[in-house]
């Protein structure tokens, strides 16, 4: 009786340090996209969304740390009309024959009890870095129902201001000031 106790017990011990490593899981990017929001002359709200990103986050929740490694291809910007999509990916604007990529990095993720609710790190839009803080408004860690792999979503937000990025066109008649959310999934490795 004594050895099948002791199995499971250390069955048990081994179990439990394993859940306690950090995980690495890759962004899908069929369900993962960015947004840029800005106000234009006062009269609207208008949304841009880019399409392809890639990267990974690593996340230890039972030690409450992580990293955020994201890339964006500037150039899969979205707006809704092809003739405005080549004006904002012009030299004026992102510019994305020279700076082809944007990405955020951040070796610092704040957790409020089980759950990240924030990640400094720093923003690279057209060759420019700057600190920022990404606000995490949703967090859910769980399997994936249909891949049986361990997954993470998330939704956050960054609040920037174009002209720091030497993207400041117009400003302020369309809105220096310029939120920069993410939708995202991704999957354990």
């Amino acid at each position: 009786m004594f050895k099948p106790l002791l199995a499971l017990s250390i069955a048990a011990l081994f179990t439990a340090s394993v859940s306690a490593a950090p995980i690495t899981y890759k962004i899908e990017p069929t369900h993962t996209y960015v947004q840029a929001r800005y106000q234009h002359l006062g009269f609207s709200t208008q949304s841009i969304r880019f399409d392809h990103i890639e990267g990974t986050i690593t996340l230890d929740l039972e030690a409450k740390t992580g990293a955020i490694d994201v890339s964006v291809d500037s150039a899969s910007l979205s707006s809704g009309l092809a003739t405005f999509d080549g004006h904002l990916n012009g030299k004026d604007h992102l510019d994305t024959t020279a700076f082809p990529k944007a990405s955020f990095v951040s070796n610092k993720i704040k957790f409020e009890g089980d759950t990240p609710v924030s990640a400094e790190g720093e923003l690279t839009i057209k060759g420019i870095s700057k600190p920022v803080t990404l606000e995490i408004t949703h967090f859910k860690a769980q399997p994936h129902p249909m891949l049986g792999k361990q997954a993470i979503g998330a939704d956050g937000l960054i609040r920037i201001h174009r002209s720091e990025f030497n993207a400041g066109k117009n400003a302020p008649a369309v809105s220096d000031a310029t939120d920069i959310s993410i939708a995202l999934e991704a999957i354990a490795q």
